[in-house]
C-alpha cells in the first residue's frame, strides 16, 4: 500500500472533539487504500506547561530530565488518537519515539534525527494496522535516553518519516489554511499560494513565517518530500491548502512571492575594532562559541586603522553576545571601545526564485520604503530574498507597502 503521512500540530488536537475531528481525516484517507503514519503534536498549550514545570521544579536543570519530561506530551496526544482511531473501527495503534525507534543524537532538547528504520512499523503495517501514530518532537539517543528535537520538532518528525518510508506526500495539518504571501493579520490583501518553491518556504521559514519549522523544509528540500499545509478546521479537497515542492513543478510565479518579517530583532555594534586580518573572524567565532545566531553583516568604512562591525541577532540573544564580546576583550583577542544594542528593528525581507531571473527588485524595493519614509539601517541579500532592518514601528507600513507595490495580492 502506498504510505502517506499526516501531522497534525497542538491547535488540531487541542481537545478530544479536535482529535476526533483529526481522526476522521485519516479515516477518509485509510479508504481511499493508504497506509498512514500520523504524527501528532502534544494538546495545545501542554509543552508550556510542562517546560514551566521543569523551570519551576529546577532552574538549572539537567537537560535529560528535561526531555523525558516535555516529550511526554506528545505520548498523551499519541494514545488518544490511537484510541479514537480504534473507536471508528480503523486498526491503529500509538509509537513512541524509542520504539520505532527514531534514532538521534545526544543533543538534549536540540536532537537531531540520524536514522529511522522501517521495519518495526512496516511489520505491523504487513499484520494488518492501518495507521501508526507516532509522537512527534522526540527520539532515542545512542545512549537509550528520550530526546527532543526543540521547538516545532514535530514537523521535523513528519517530514523525516516521509522520507524515510517513501510516502507519497507529507500533509501538514495546522490552523492555518496554507501559506500567505504575508500574515493576514498584517494585511487584509495577503493571498494563499497553491505552490511555493522548497527554497522559497526555506527562506521564508527562516525570515519569521511561523507555518512550517524550518529543519523539516530542509528536510523536505534535501529529500524531495512533497509538503501540503493545510487547516485542520475547513472542509478538504485534493487542491486544499499549499504544496511546497521543487521549482520545476511550478510553471509559473511572481517575481516575489512573499513577504516576511521579524519583530523580534536586534542591531548590535561594536564600535572601533581594529581593521586587521583575522578581527571578524576573531568576533564572530566568540559570538558562535557563546550561542549567538547571526543574522545580517555590515561593517563599516575604516579610519584610521579602527572600524564598526554591525550585525542582527534575536533579541532573546543580547545577553549572550554581550557576555561572548566581554569574555573576547578580556583575553585579548577583541579590542573595542563600546557595545550598543539596538532592539527597537524589525526585520523586513522579500523572497521569490523569479528574482533570479529579473533584475531591479532591490531598486523598486528600496524606492518604496524611501516612498514611505522609512530609513534602511541594515542590508543583506541572497540569490531569492532581500532583507532589510528599520525601525520597527514602521514594520507593518513597510509589509503593507512592498505587498501592495509587487502585486502580491494576484496570482502570476
Amino acid at each position: 500500500m502506498p504510505v502517506l503521512v499526516m501531522k497534525f500540530g497542538g491547535t488540531s488536537v487541542a481537545t478530544l472533539d479536535r482529535i476526533r475531528r483529526a481522526a476522521k481525516r485519516v479515516g477518509v484517507e485509510v479508504a481511499k487504500g493508504y497506509d498512514v503514519i500520523v504524527i501528532v503534536s502534544a494538546m495545545s498549550g501542554k509543552t508550556n506547561e510542562l517546560v514551566g514545570w521543569v523551570g519551576e521544579t529546577s532552574p538549572l536543570y539537567d537537560a535529560r530530565e528535561y526531555d523525558a519530561v516535555v516529550s511526554s506530551g506528545e505520548n498523551v496526544t499519541a494514545g488518544l488518537m490511537a484510541l479514537t482511531l480504534q473507536e471508528m473501527d480503523v486498526p491503529a495503534r500509538s509509537w513512541q519515539g524509542w520504539q520505532v525507534p527514531v534514532k538521534t543524537t545526544s543533543a538534549h532538547s536540540s536532537a537531531r534525527i540520524e536514522e529511522i528504520p522501517s521495519e518495526n512499523i512496516m511489520a505491523k503495517f504487513a499484520e494488518g494496522m492501518k495507521v501508526a501514530v507516532v509522537a512527534g518532537f522526540q527520539g532515542v539517543s545512542p545512549e537509550g535516553r528520550i530526546t527532543t528535537l526543540g521547538r516545532g520538532g514535530s514537523d521535523t518528525t513528519a517530514v523525516a518519516f516521509a522520507a524515510a518510508f517513501d510516502a507519497e506526500r507529507c500533509d501538514i495539518y495546522t490552523d492555518v489554511d496554507g501559506v500567505y504571501t504575508t500574515d493576514p493579520r498584517i494585511t487584509s490583501k495577503a493571498r494563499k499560494l497553491d505552490k511555493i518553491a522548497f527554497e522559497e518556504m526555506l527562506e521564508l521559514a527562516s525570515l519569521g513565517a511561523k507555518v512550517l519549522q524550518t529543519r523539516s523544509v530542509e528536510l523536505a528540500m534535501r529529500y524531495r518530500v512533497k509538503l501540503r499545509v493545510l487547516s485542520s478546521f475547513e472542509e478538504q479537497s485534493d487542491e486544499a491548502g499549499t504544496l511546497v515542492c521543487a521549482e520545476e513543478e511550478i510553471m509559473e510565479s511572481n517575481v516575489v512571492s512573499g513577504v516576511a518579517f521579524s519583530r523580534d530583532e536586534a542591531k548590535m555594534t561594536l564600535v572601533s575594532v581594529a581593521d586587521r586580518p583575522g578581527i571578524a573572524a576573531a568576533i564572530f567565532t566568540a559570538l558562535s562559541e557563546g550561542g549567538v545566531n547571526v543574522d545580517m553583516i555590515v561593517q563599516n568604512i575604516s579610519e584610521e586603522g579602527r572600524t564598526d562591525m554591525t550585525w542582527s541577532c534575536p533579541v532573546d540573544q543580547i545577553k549572550r553576545a554581550e557576555k561572548a564580546m566581554d569574555e573576547a576583550k578580556a583575553a585579548g583577542s577583541v579590542n573595542f571601545h563600546e557595545l550598543i544594542a539596538d532592539t527597537d528593528v524589525a526585520k523586513v525581507s522579500v523572497v521569490g526564485i523569479g528574482m533570479r531571473s529579473h533584475t531591479g527588485v532591490a531598486a523598486k524595493m528600496f524606492q518604496v520604503l524611501s516612498n514611505e519614509g522609512i530609513n534602511i539601517k541594515v542590508i543583506t541579500t541572497s540569490e531569492i530574498k532581500i532583507s532589510v532592518l528599520i525601525d520597527r514601528k514602521y514594520m507593518e507600513l513597510a509589509v503593507q507597502a512592498l505587498h501592495d507595490a509587487f502585486d502580491l495580492d494576484k496570482a502570476a
